[in-house]
């Protein structure tokens, strides 16, 4: 799906310069849906978490949007302990061409969530997380204010710590851009 919305972006800015398809421009609010994906699986042990985030952006200059995310998420692993995740971000998208019909984009931006893992057993542990990422992504407008979103992978840092006397912080930095972190959205401009 990414090779292809990448050929026809590619196909369609040769073609013309400017189009008459969507685009932003400086001053243009929007909202935002992305939804994301993983599947992880070790021998017979296997998880899925599924998030939603939605987002409020603000075109601040040209190119430069500022946003605003909330994040919600599920998951569950082979022994059917169950995680949900609420936290928010802010940020800045930068958009390479924003007032074409398809734009390469780098998001970065710092974000602050809290989990809680249930396990199938009974009992609880709730931790809080703090994180950082840049994450390169596309943006393709398939009408005059509807927008494909996709991101692809992220250069990212997270900092988790359980909420118990004597927990000690996981640090975990990441490059990622394959195939195993995507996130497709639906773009919205009013």
């Amino acid at each position: 799906f990414m090779a292809a919305v990448a050929v026809f972006g590619f196909t369609t800015i040769n073609a013309q310069e400017k189009t008459t398809t969507g685009g932003f421009s400086n001053g243009d609010l929007y909202v935002s849906g992305t939804v994301g994906f993983n599947s992880t699986k070790q021998g017979n042990v296997k998880s899925n978490e599924l998030s939603f985030l939605p987002t409020v952006g603000y075109f601040v200059s040209d190119n430069i949007a500022l946003e605003f995310s909330l994040l919600v998420g599920t998951g569950e692993d082979a022994a059917e302990d169950k995680t949900s995740t609420f936290g928010a971000g802010l940020g800045a998208t930068y958009f390479f061409t924003p007032s074409d019909q398809f734009s390469f984009t780098v998001g970065a931006g710092v974000s602050y969530a809290t989990a809680k893992e249930e396990f199938n057993g009974g009992g609880e542990v709730k931790a809080n997380a703090f994180g950082f990422a840049v994450a390169p992504g596309v943006n393709y407008f398939v009408s005059s204010c509807i927008a494909l979103r996709a991101s692809i992978g992220a250069l990212s840092y997270t900092s988790v710590k359980e909420d118990f006397d004597g927990a000690e912080a996981r640090n975990d930095f990441g490059l990622n851009l394959d195939l195993s972190n995507i996130n497709f959205g639906i773009t919205y401009k009013f």
